[in-house]
């Protein structure tokens, strides 16, 4: 949980900056975490909860990515691994220091993801976010934009509504 408040304290920190500096409009705030060797982020209001990994349970006929559900104060959420699904490693492994199951609402339905890293609460100016690439091709489309960092960090900001279809994770 410490690395949560640590996120959570720089997100009220910064909150109360835009107070001050009234600024808000012109940023676009977001929770930064690492997938194999690249750093996602999500907005902020997007994610329920930030979990440390606990036991699932396999879900037959489901893509490779879909690792299964496991249960959460009594709701059965799926569980996707964002390491195979945006093929980032052949076999990726649960490390309980830095590993995390990110809780976000997607089509009102709370669904949990794997990611290797939480790196903390993030504020880009909007001046800094880019439209994706346009060799990028994705049915998907998966990418809201390419932020740009002050310390030379490029950021993907993913959409959150378009990580996972429901028949993706029902199954056949």
């Amino acid at each position: 949980m410490g690395k949560l408040n640590e996120v959570l304290k720089q997100q009220k920190e910064l909150l109360n900056k835009d107070e001050e500096d009234n600024i808000i409009d012109d940023y676009v705030q977001v929770v930064g975490f690492i997938v194999g060797d690249e750093e996602f982020a999500v907005p902020i209001l997007s994610i329920q909860e930030i979990i440390k990994p606990i036991e699932w349970t396999r879900v037959p006929f489901t893509p490779p990515y879909v690792l299964g559900v496991f249960n959460l104060r009594g709701n059965v959420l799926p569980l996707i691994d964002l390491r195979i699904k945006f093929n980032t490693a052949t076999e990726p492994e649960i490390d309980p220091d830095t590993t995390r199951f990110i809780v976000m609402k997607i089509k009102e339905e709370n669904v949990a993801f794997i990611i290797d890293k939480l790196t903390s609460a993030l504020r880009i100016p909007k001046k800094n976010i880019t439209p994706p690439p346009s060799t990028y091709e994705n049915e998907d489309d998966m990418i809201e934009g390419i932020g740009r960092m002050d310390d030379g960090r490029i950021i993907t900001i993913l959409k959150v509504d378009n990580l996972i279809k429901r028949e993706e994770i029902v199954g056949n």
